[in-house]
């Protein structure tokens, strides 16, 4: 604990000290309260997607759904297949806007409630798991452009319409009466099929292009849309979701089906809240502050402290390898070798034995010395160590002998 010197006072924390401390925590918050008024903002209103009529998107059908209210056609929206069953009633033109989304169950309750009552059915894209339902002996061929197409058939709606932007999916049937029309190759990507018995006709178009916003004005796609969709008074149109509980396996709710919605965004929240903080405490570290040591220790304790954990160890090869080094080391510079080489002994050798005096054979072997195994046991260690130091004395000594040349010579 800090204690202020006696006579002096301990001034208080300033204003920048306190919001550096803080700001951390603060700017977390700030963002936690931001995300959640801009979550809030964009839940505050009607979301609608892709082909639902009441989206003004590009991709919305809002154009048509007005255009059809303008001819007296009334328009319901419906999300599940039950309010879809209950709602094509006769003389009703029920629209399917994803029939592949629709588990099987749901296909047969449509089929089963639709099949016996007058009326149209409308399939948007149909691939073979919806065909099986509705329309049993069709499939699918080869998909198309989408392109101005013309009609081809006799169907009086294609025909008026004339020229209209289709394609995706192409169609193919064997089934009498049946109208192809818009044809890719020799496939129509419309195909409309007769139920003289019901009086309810199915139309499978391959592409929902002629019913989006910003494709209506284009060629005929407002009239073929609106004939198509407006042949009676009524039209359900269908909007398959997920979030529909006869979708789920054998109707069962799941544990994340009883979640409310508004938990998820609260989620959402703590999520973000959460990196938030980890990127704070993450953040990069300052520079390094320097201490002072409490104690210091002198090197000869260091060096002997080194020497007791070789011993403890029998780290014999390492011992020597180190006194070998450093007189390796040493030794260069006093004998006119290049620091670089101190360890090849191709060049430290030669240069020894000419800065010894003694007669060759008189000392140790300098490679045996220098560049040797490890010693057999502490008493070899401990002689290494004796040959290296006498060796080194002997060098430092003729240096100190040796004659020097006058500078004025």
């Amino acid at each position: 604990m800090t204690t202020a010197a006696p006579g002096t006072t301990a001034l208080p924390p300033t204003v920048r000290n306190v919001w550096t401390r803080s700001r951390g925590p603060l700017l977390a918050l700030l963002a936690l309260v931001i995300s959640g008024v801009v979550i809030a903002a964009l839940q505050s209103g009607e979301q609608h997607g892709r082909l639902d009529p009441r989206s003004a998107d590009r991709t919305g059908s809002r154009a048509l759904a007005q255009l059809l209210t303008s001819h007296g056609v009334s328009t319901r929206v419906v999300t599940t297949s039950e309010e879809a069953a209950a709602a094509a009633g006769p003389h009703t033109t029920l629209l399917i806007t994803d029939p592949d989304m629709l588990t099987e169950d749901q296909l047969t309750g449509l089929h089963t409630a639709t099949a016996h009552t007058p009326g149209r059915t409308v399939l948007l894209a149909p691939d073979s798991s919806s065909l099986k339902t509705f329309a049993p002996g069709v499939r699918t061929d080869s998909p198309a452009t989408v392109s101005a197409r013309r009609p081809a058939c006799s169907l009086p709606e294609a025909r008026r319409a004339g020229n209209a932007l289709l394609g995706g999916l192409s169609y193919t049937t064997s089934l009498d009466g049946a109208d192809r029309c818009y044809l890719s190759g020799d496939e129509p990507t419309l195909l409309r099929l007769p139920a003289p018995r019901t009086g309810r006709d199915t139309v499978l178009l391959g592409s929902p292009d002629p019913l989006y916003n910003h494709r209506l004005t284009e060629h005929g796609n407002a009239s073929l849309a609106l004939q198509l969709l407006g042949t009676h008074k009524h039209l359900v149109w269908y909007l398959p979701s997920m979030s529909d509980p006869s979708a789920a396996q054998d109707n069962q709710r799941g544990f994340l089906d009883l979640i409310p919605s508004g938990w998820y965004w609260a989620l959402l929240q703590l999520t973000f809240a959460a990196a938030l903080a980890a990127m704070w405490r993450a953040r990069r570290l300052g520079p390094l502050v320097p201490e002072r040591l409490p104690v210091t220790v002198p090197a000869a304790e260091t060096t002997e402290g080194h020497a007791r954990l070789y011993e403890q160890a029998n780290a014999r090869d390492r011992a020597s390898s180190v006194l070998r080094s450093a007189t390796r080391n040493r030794l260069a510079p006093l004998i006119g070798v290049s620091p670089t080489h101190a360890h090849t002994p191709d060049i430290l050798l030669p240069a020894l034995h000419a800065h010894l005096t003694a007669a060759p054979g008189a000392g140790p072997d300098l490679h045996l010395l220098l560049f040797g195994p490890a010693p057999a046991d502490d008493k070899a260690l401990v002689h290494l160590a004796d040959q290296l130091d006498a060796l080194e004395s002997s060098i430092v000594s003729q240096e100190r002998h040796a004659p020097r040349e006058h500078p004025d010579r």
